[in-house]
């Protein structure tokens, strides 16, 4: 029923966009900004936004060649493809899939035309940071920015009344910041004593509490491993204060040695201390998110907190940053989006450059959908985000490895309340879950432990144990794992992971499973854990290195081969190349032998040097024969170094052979005194089947001069020399003569010259 009711006021708002742009010549965006509770008239307006108030908005460039980057991003992630994980720089991202430069110049220009400032650009042309006036805003835009009462909280919100129709060619894909309906949510759950109790018992921290290196040492159990050469990015909405950070470290008796940059991406203050300009601000989230992204991976390059007041600029700022950052967790939700679609392009930019997102999956227990959406917790449901639910952890011992782990009964997750559909790589795992959607996205993927276990500092005042819980902290664990995965991946002569849900499901279904995550079987947030995948925590926690080393699959050391050109054409009688190049995963440092077959038997193929060792190239010639029939053939090239064997393939098009008769002489000049005489050497060349006796004959040498040539014709099929011999007469004029010497042969006819000098 739910789903029919959003179907209805998706219908409602096409019909009032085509209503609003009759008759216009103004532009409607790609995605929704009107709230379903002023369609449906849930939501009474009380007044209007004053028209001097100011707005930071966000607007956003659709991207172009979306079949293309769909393409792309299955090749991405399907190992069996040329391009598994061969990921797109910003550059590259932008050139084939951004905003053409002049769309987005048209973009600027209508900001400036209409009032509004333009704060701040990105490089891959999506967003214009802009900020204006109510006024100028709803001029723009053409809407009404009312004020109406909230229909489920204790509070008012401002929303545009009708769908934005900029007077502009270029098509927007969307603007942030035109309400403020749903506000960002950090995830963290304080511990309710009438409800919940601390189950602290094995932390090293005070009371018994969890610290983020016992989440390392129960999750990953090394030492080799620290994270290092990978940056993490955190995502927050409010700054922080340092010095909490420092507080916890101090308390707990340990050193980070990590930098942390706090970045503003939009001019959002990166401050938030207790007697600042506005009141009291909470950083709660922004130093948990840290302490547990740092307890994981403690010997990161950097760590990057991302402080703004919109998801746009936030994402947008995360997937153009230099350098990206591989791994990049978010704990807040800004649930019900006015438009699920709104954040997909950001989610997709990260895959296909490489990085992966962590959200938490949210601290309300099962996913639900009511009619305005109020149970949503995008953007943990998007396809393209990693969604991570909570468990209950225990350890064998304070600061020791992991013991045993149920479900945590807080834990979000269930059936996308956005309507996601179901992602390719997680079809098969909702075939074997009784209570997951086959047709719809189902979440979380992966889990942590999130009861309220963890010690924690925050706000300049005291710090607690055993009084904050949440997939809050499980999203930036999470992140600070695949720092080592991506790590050891690096290390092994790989790239970094990239997006890993497709690689987290083939691992579930896997059957090594059981060995590389622990499977959380017990306990419920509404729906139950169960063996296998489930929607409480997913495919469950990671078990150290036997799912570093599933991810990454560096211990074994192996080779691929790619071609360049792909694809070459030779005609009959000719021959082309190709280069063959390997590249090399897990260390692999032995030598490649290659070969080809395929090829018809008129055809020869050679490879100059014949082995590659490790990551290197050979040349590939292809000699096709005058006999060779037209057509296309496809050589396999196959390297071979022990017990791996590895192939490409190159497209061999064969075209009819043009006829090629060539001729030269040496020297190119002769000087020869009267009475005398001198030698040339003429050679003729046939290729491309041309196979016929050549003729040849002299002109220019003058009456006095004779010409002959010991061999001629030079006999088919046409290639060989012949001696011209160049008799000067007594009486000759002294002087210098052209004499060109002609070729015949099959139709064809070709000319050298040479200078003749006579002297006395």
């Amino acid at each position: 029923m739910v789903r029919k009711w959003n179907a209805l006021f998706l219908s409602l708002f096409v019909v009032g966009m085509l209503l609003n742009a009759v008759g216009s010549a103004q532009t409607p965006l790609l995605t929704r900004h009107v709230r379903k509770a002023t369609l449906a008239g849930l939501a009474p307006q009380v007044g209007r936004l004053p028209a001097t108030r100011s707005l930071r908005l966000v607007l956003s460039l659709p991207l172009r060649n979306r079949p293309e980057l769909d393409s792309l991003l299955q090749e991405l992630y399907d190992p069996s493809s040329p391009s598994y994980r061969h990921f797109l720089t910003v550059e590259q991202f932008t050139e084939k899939f951004g905003p053409t430069q002049q769309d987005y110049d048209a973009v600027l220009q209508f900001a400036k035309s209409t009032g509004l400032t333009v704060a701040g650009t990105s490089r891959n042309r999506v967003n214009v940071n802009v900020q204006g006036s109510v006024c100028n805003i709803e001029n723009a835009l053409h809407i009404t920015l009312g004020v109406y009462q909230h229909p489920t909280e204790d509070r008012t919100f401002y929303a545009p009344d009708r769908e934005p129709t900029p007077n502009l060619a270029v098509q927007l894909w969307h603007i942030s910041g035109l309400d403020n309906y749903a506000i960002p949510r950090p995830m963290f759950h304080k511990r309710d004593a009438e409800r919940a109790r601390s189950n602290a018992t094995t932390g090293s921290g005070p009371q018994a509490s969890f610290l983020g290196s016992d989440m390392r040492a129960a999750y990953y159990g090394g030492t080799a491993l620290t994270g290092s050469g990978q940056s993490v990015g955190l995502l927050e909405y409010v700054g922080t204060d340092l010095a909490d950070l420092t507080t916890y470290y101090k308390n707990v008796g340990q050193t980070n040695n990590v930098p942390i940059t706090l970045l503003s991406v939009d001019g959002t203050s990166t401050s938030c201390t207790d007697n600042q300009a506005g009141g009291y601000c909470d950083d709660t989230e922004q130093t948990l998110d840290m302490t547990q992204a740092l307890g994981m991976a403690p010997g990161l390059s950097s760590l990057v907190v991302y402080i703004g007041s919109s998801d746009s600029a936030i994402l947008n700022t995360m997937a153009t940053a230099d350098p990206l950052n591989a791994q990049l967790s978010a704990s807040w939700v800004w649930g019900p989006p006015s438009d699920p679609a709104t954040c997909g392009p950001y989610f997709e930019e990260f895959a296909a450059q490489g990085e992966n997102y962590f959200n938490a999956a949210g601290d309300w227990s099962m996913w639900t959908q009511t009619l305005l959406n109020e149970g949503a917790v995008y953007p943990s449901d998007d396809l393209y985000v990693t969604s991570v639910g909570g468990t209950s952890l225990q350890t064998a011992s304070a600061g020791g490895p992991w013991s045993s782990e149920t479900a945590w009964s807080d834990s979000g997750g269930g059936i996308s309340p956005d309507d996601f559909t179901i992602p390719s790589w997680q079809s098969a795992t909702a075939k074997g879950c009784g209570e997951c959607s086959d047709s719809y996205r189902n979440g979380p993927d992966v889990a942590a432990n999130a009861d309220f276990t963890f010690y924690v500092c925050a706000d300049q005042t005291t710090c607690s144990a055993n009084y904050y819980g949440g997939t809050s902290f499980a999203a930036p664990m999470w992140a600070g794992f695949l720092a080592l995965v991506n790590q050891q991946s690096v290390e092994h002569g790989g790239s970094t992971l990239g997006f890993i849900n497709p690689t987290l499901y083939s691992i579930g279904l896997g059957s090594n499973y059981n060995s590389d995550f622990h499977d959380t079987t017990s306990g419920s947030n509404g729906y139950s854990a169960t063996v296998g995948y489930d929607l409480v925590t997913g495919w469950g926690s990671p078990n150290g290195n036997n799912l570093i080393t599933a991810l990454t699959g560096a211990a074994t050391p192996s080779f691929t081969l790619s071609s360049s050109p792909g694809s070459v054409t030779v005609p009959q009688a000719s021959s082309g190349t190709s280069t063959i190049s390997s590249a090399i995963t897990g260390g692999f440092s032995g030598t490649i032998t290659l070969s080809a077959s395929g090829q018809p038997s008129s055809v020869t193929v050679g490879f100059n040097p014949a082995s590659i060792t490790a990551a290197g190239a050979s040349t590939m010639t292809i000699s096709v024969g005058s006999s060779t029939p037209k057509g296309t053939y496809t050589i396999t090239v196959t390297g071979t170094s022990g017990s791996i064997v590895q192939t490409t393939t190159v497209k061999l098009k064969v075209t009819k052979s043009t006829p090629v008769l060539t001729i030269s002489a040496s020297p190119t000049s002769i000087s020869i005194s009267k009475g005398s005489s001198g030698t040339v050497t003429i050679t003729t060349t046939g290729s491309g089947g041309f196979n016929s006796a050549v003729t040849l004959a002299a002109t220019g040498q003058g009456a006095k001069q004779t010409v002959t040539f010991n061999t001629n014709p030079i006999p088919a099929p046409g290639s060989g020399t012949s001696t011209m011999t160049i008799a000067v007469g007594s009486t000759a004029s002294t002087g210098n003569k052209t004499v060109t010497i002609i070729g015949k042969g099959g139709g064809l006819t070709k000319k050298t010259t040479i200078i003749l000098t006579i002297t006395n």
